[in-house]
Order: structure tokens, then sequence, then C-alpha cells
């Protein structure tokens, strides 16, 4: 079988095999179990008339680092059996134009997750498909519409829609001295949208990042914790995780998100969730935090992803 990723620039500007890079895991494992993996960059797909294309580079494992070929080949993108595209956010119109190529595959060529289904479901605005698990919140641009809501909820998380990695994200409460321009920060002067949610306060022990693949949450889980200086989780650090448990409620979240994750094409996800509530649904690179699960957990967490995405693979085949 046949695989290529197409990865974000920064990492295949420095290629080498990362802990820290779920894309690298999952590459040294399929090289590892037998599959010829390649990797592209989403620049570096086109269209030749109708057929796409990818200016692709063969990989392979060299003392523990896995190293690409310094020359490109022209490559039909249909020669590959699976193509998992995660280029990291933002999800700009260079992104989407990327996805259209995919659109020329051909039947045979399994796209993880689909181009279509990455168009569609937003990161933020794709929780709203599940009212019963996610917190209160608006989606808009418009200043009084903000203030509203803030007003009514005390404290609030602005969010920009198509970023990753806490980028451009706001705590505000209702006493703050900068209402105003945090709003007008966030908005670009009420052009552009953004998500508001309420403020979910057990943010103070950690959100979850639960693993999905093909309707299943795995049990082996991290919570990620802001450090002294900020609400959130935003330094990719050890001291910033521990051990997650999963609860029963938050078990069920699979079988309900599941019918609308599949019309969609959407098979792998990360899953942020605050005491049950889903505050986020990644699905254009979902980092799996597989070094710390390995480390807080004591397994080879990168095995039964792979065992799960082999088997994914022949389900949708």
């Amino acid at each position: 079988m046949k695989i290529l990723f197409v990865i974000d620039n920064l990492e295949f500007k420095y290629f080498e095999f990362n802990k820290l890079v779920t894309s690298f895991w999952l590459i040294k494992g399929f090289i590892q179990r037998g599959f010829g993996v390649d990797i592209t960059t989403k620049d570096r797909l086109y269209l030749d008339g109708k057929t796409p294309m990818g200016l692709t580079f063969k990989t392979e494992i060299k003392n523990e680092d896995i190293i690409k070929e310094k020359d490109c080949v022209k490559t039909d993108l249909n020669a590959y059996d699976v193509i998992f595209f995660r280029p990291d956010p933002p999800v700009d119109n260079d992104y989407i134009n990327a996805t259209y190529v995919l659109d020329y595959l051909n039947d045979k060529t399994i796209v993880l997750n689909s181009s279509q289904g990455l168009r569609n479901a937003n990161e933020k605005m794709f929780i709203n498909n599940f009212p019963k698990i996610v917190p209160d919140n608006i989606v808009t641009a418009n200043d009084e519409l903000i203030r509203e809501f803030l007003h009514k909820k005390k404290e609030i998380v602005i969010k920009p829609l198509n970023y990753c990695f806490s980028r451009g994200v706001f705590y505000l409460n209702d006493t703050d001295k900068n209402i105003h321009t945090i709003i007008d920060t966030a908005t670009n002067s009420g052009k552009t949208m953004v998500m508001v949610q309420e403020f979910l306060p057990d943010i103070a022990i950690g959100d979850k990042r639960l693993v999905y693949i093909d309707g299943e949450i795995f049990e082996e889980c991290v919570c990620k914790i802001h450090g002294a200086d900020d609400f959130k989780f935003n330094t990719h650090a050890d001291k910033f995780f521990k051990k997650g448990e999963i609860s029963a409620e938050e078990r069920k979240i699979a079988e309900y998100i599941r019918p609308k994750l599949e019309q969609e094409g959407i098979y792998i996800a990360g899953l942020d969730v605050i005491n049950g509530k889903m505050i986020e649904i990644n699905v254009t690179s979902p980092c799996f935090f597989i070094k710390e699960v390995n480390d807080i957990f004591g397994i080879r967490f990168e095995e039964k992803i792979l065992d799960k995405l082999c088997g994914l693979i022949q389900h949708i085949r």
C-alpha cells in the first residue's frame, strides 16, 4: 500500500523525527510496518488538466530518524491508496484551494480526512451540530451582540475561527477595562466573525484531548494545563500535561457525534473537552500527544493508533 502525507510546511522544512509531531509518529509507524510513505506540502499539490498531481518525496528511516529524499518526483495522486491531509491551520484560501485539488482524485484513493469534510467542518463552529454537549456560544463579528453575550454570561472566551494552538484566543469578563479593544482586535473592527463561548471555570483543572478514530474514543488521554500567566494551555512542555481519565459521559460522545462526522468524511479528530463539554473538534491536523501519552501511561500509543488506522482503511475500502 502506498501512502502520502501532506504535512505542514514548517514540519517539512525541519524534516526529521520529532516526538512532538503526531504526523511523524504515524509516518514512522507506517514505514516500520512495510508501507511505502511519501510526503509533500499543500503548496506542492497541483492540477494537470483534471489530473491531481503533487511534487512528492520518498521517505525512509535511518538511525531512528525519518529522512526524505533530496529530489521530488512529479506524481499522479491517484497512485496512492491513502492520503493523509494534515497541514496545520490557518484554513485560508491556500488551504481550501489545496483541498480542491484532492476533489479530482478517483474513488480508489482514500483521503483522511475528506477534502469536502475539511471545508465543511470548521473546527470551532462544527461543534454546534452537537448542542447537547457544547457550551453556550454565538458566532458573529458584531460588537453589540458580543457585548450582550458578555453581560449575560459575565465571563467569555473569544476565538478566531481558522487558527490553532490558542492563537488569538481571548478571555474577557464584564468588568474588564479593555472590552472594546479586545472585541475590536478579535473581530478586525467588526469585519471578521469569531466564536464567543461562555467561559468554563473547570478549565482550571485542564481540558482533555480525546483521540477519536472511526467512531471510537481511546481510553488514553491527557489533560492540558494552563500556565501561571494564562487561562489556557499554550505551551507544549511536559509540565503542562497530566493523566486524564474519561468519564462515562465522555465515552458516549463518540456514539453521539459519529453519524455526522462520517457523513462529512471525518474519521480522525481530536476532541477538546472540559468537564464533559466539547469546546472544539480538531479535524485538520489533530495532535494526539503520543509522546505524552506514552510517558504518562507507559505504553506505545502509536501502535494502538496505527492498528486502528489500518482497520479504518480496510473499513472504508
